[in-house]
């Protein structure tokens, strides 16, 4: 057999493959929340596998929800998802009594999408009457129903912290996904000429992120205690010279971000950005980073948030120094699995 010709069955072989591999993916019917409409079209131009469903958000005159799904009977041994995004305690009711009712349709498979677990960070009990909401979420999640094809799948975006896993029963199965590819591939669009430094702004940033970085040389900073104040201090590393990317899960007010940039460009840091997974900043804190047009130095060159929080991209869009990494093919990929 000539070279050619070989090459030429490799090649039929390839596109054979690649073929089945599509006609093999799953159709999804994906429903959402309304504030997730926006990420849920981005998410179905990302797939053509991915149809999205409806659902009508009303209200009784007393407040509580009077909701109807749409195509309910349509969607009888599909494969379904929903996503969810719990911005706030008053949104959560009526998200969970869908989240409920929709494996019980009769279903072939049911995904919750739920890109920002939001009481992560309250994980622990530091004394005797601390409530673990986290705990408390986590409970709330497993005992959704199972569907005709067995536990429901969670995506989770980025967990605060690594043990919160162990929460969730196992009448559920959580799948956790990262946003740091979407960094990786920014970092790829950089000037060559910048040298990208990745720091953590504590050691459990470093815990959660350093595998997913080892590429790049890091900074570490640390949280210690000098009378009723936590200052930022560098622990190992060196910043000089370099573009340092600040990396953590998530940012509540910033004062640790902003901190940390201090500290770095004391130490000789050319340009600080940031990156976080969850821009949560409530009472808007983001408002802190904004870029001024007052020809002033600014501290952070870019601040990269992914769209886990619909509510903060709707508000911030893409002012400087922020730009919005969009979970959207991500997801489309982890609802095939």
């Amino acid at each position: 057999m000539s070279e050619n010709a070989a090459n030429i069955i490799m090649e039929n072989k390839i596109c054979k493959d690649a073929i089945v591999s599509e006609l093999q993916k799953k159709k999804v019917h994906l429903f959402y929340c309304l504030e997730c409409e926006e990420l849920a079209h981005s998410i179905a131009a990302a797939s053509d596998h991915i149809t999205l469903q409806s659902i009508n958000w009303r209200s009784f005159a007393d407040g509580f929800p009077n909701l109807f799904i749409n195509n309910a009977h349509e969607i009888r041994g599909q494969h379904v998802a929903f996503l969810a995004s719990f911005s706030t305690p008053a949104v959560i009711f009526e998200q969970i009594s869908v989240i409920y009712l929709l494996p019980r349709l009769f279903v072939a498979s049911f995904t919750l999408v739920l890109p920002f677990f939001p009481t992560g960070s309250f994980e622990r009990m530091e004394e005797e009457g601390d409530v673990a909401t986290a705990f408390t979420m986590a409970r709330i999640v497993s005992n959704i129903p199972i569907s005709r094809g067995g536990p429901t799948s969670v995506v989770i975006y980025d967990i605060h912290a690594l043990q919160e896993r162990f929460y969730f029963a196992d009448q559920v199965l959580p799948l956790f996904e990262t946003g740091i590819p979407l960094l990786t591939k920014r970092f790829q669009q950089l000037p060559e000429t910048e040298k990208v430094i990745v720091a953590f702004p504590d050691d459990g940033a470093w815990k959660r992120f350093h595998k997913l970085l080892d590429q790049y040389p890091t900074v570490v900073c640390t949280k210690v205690r000098e009378g009723d104040k936590r200052i930022v201090r560098l622990k190992e590393g060196n910043p000089a010279g370099c573009h340092v990317v600040i990396v953590d899960d998530l940012v509540q007010s910033g004062g640790t971000l902003i901190e940390c940039q201090k500290v770095l460009a004391a130490h000789g840091a050319a340009k600080v950005s940031a990156y976080v997974t969850h821009g949560v900043f409530p009472k808007k804190s983001w408002e802190r980073f904004i870029h001024k047009n007052n020809g002033s130095e600014e501290a952070f060159a870019y601040f990269w948030i992914t769209d886990s929080c619909p509510q903060t991209v709707k508000t911030i869009g893409n002012k400087a120094p922020f730009e919005i990494l969009s979970l959207a093919g991500s997801i489309a990929d982890a609802l095939q699995i």
